[in-house]
């Protein structure tokens, strides 16, 4: 089996962890890709290897030089993210499909990367107000961090032309079942994706 790739990518708040969560409790072929970065832990709850891979900035920018990573960011000064070539690599060797939960820039990188191996989905939400109305339901973060995020969110609405499929997330039950079809067609083809 020729292991693929599936890239779930939208603004924060339009549903698309929520989605990606959900498809790895249906399919049992599919395996989470976890990213590295080089923040701290959150608290107790995260786990090296399982919620992120934490290595130092230092190690980070290294493996930038070696090629390591299939895409990257700086966030902001010293704070990187980014997907390991490896990770991938560690999924397919154990016969499964990579599902990854990235941002716009990263997910088009991947794509990029991968081509015919990947299936890039957008993930929209109904309208730029209601994504702000789920960041605020959310309770997570400040006023300044929901207005910063919504004004992020609007560049990268504009960016949902450049991925292979869009799921509008206006209802949570219809959109898991349009990445179920998605993927299942996806991962069941032998055709490119156009």
């Amino acid at each position: 089996m020729q292991g693929k790739i599936i890239i779930f990518s939208a603004p924060s708040g339009a549903g698309k962890t929520t989605i990606v969560k959900h498809l790895l409790n249906v399919n049992s072929q599919l395996s989470f890709s976890i990213s590295a970065c080089t923040r701290d832990k959150r608290g107790r709850n995260e786990t090296h290897g399982k919620d992120y891979y934490f290595i130092t900035p230092e190690d980070f920018r290294k493996r930038i030089e070696e090629d390591a990573f299939v895409e990257w960011e700086e966030v902001y000064e010293g704070a990187f993210y980014g997907t390991l070539k490896s990770e991938i690599e560690r999924i397919w060797s154990l016969g499964k499909h990579a599902i990854l939960d990235v941002d716009v820039k990263g997910g088009l990188a991947i794509k990029n990367f991968y081509k015919d191996r990947a299936l890039a989905i957008f993930v929209k939400p109904p309208s730029v107000e209601e994504l702000a109305k789920r960041l605020e339901a959310r309770a997570t973060d400040s006023a300044s961090s929901i207005s910063s995020r919504v004004f992020k969110a609007k560049f990268e609405l504009s960016f949902e032309n450049k991925f292979d499929r869009v799921i509008v997330n206006d209802d949570l039950e219809k959109a898991f079942g349009e990445a179920e079809k998605l993927v299942n067609d996806f991962l069941t083809s032998e055709e490119a994706i156009v």
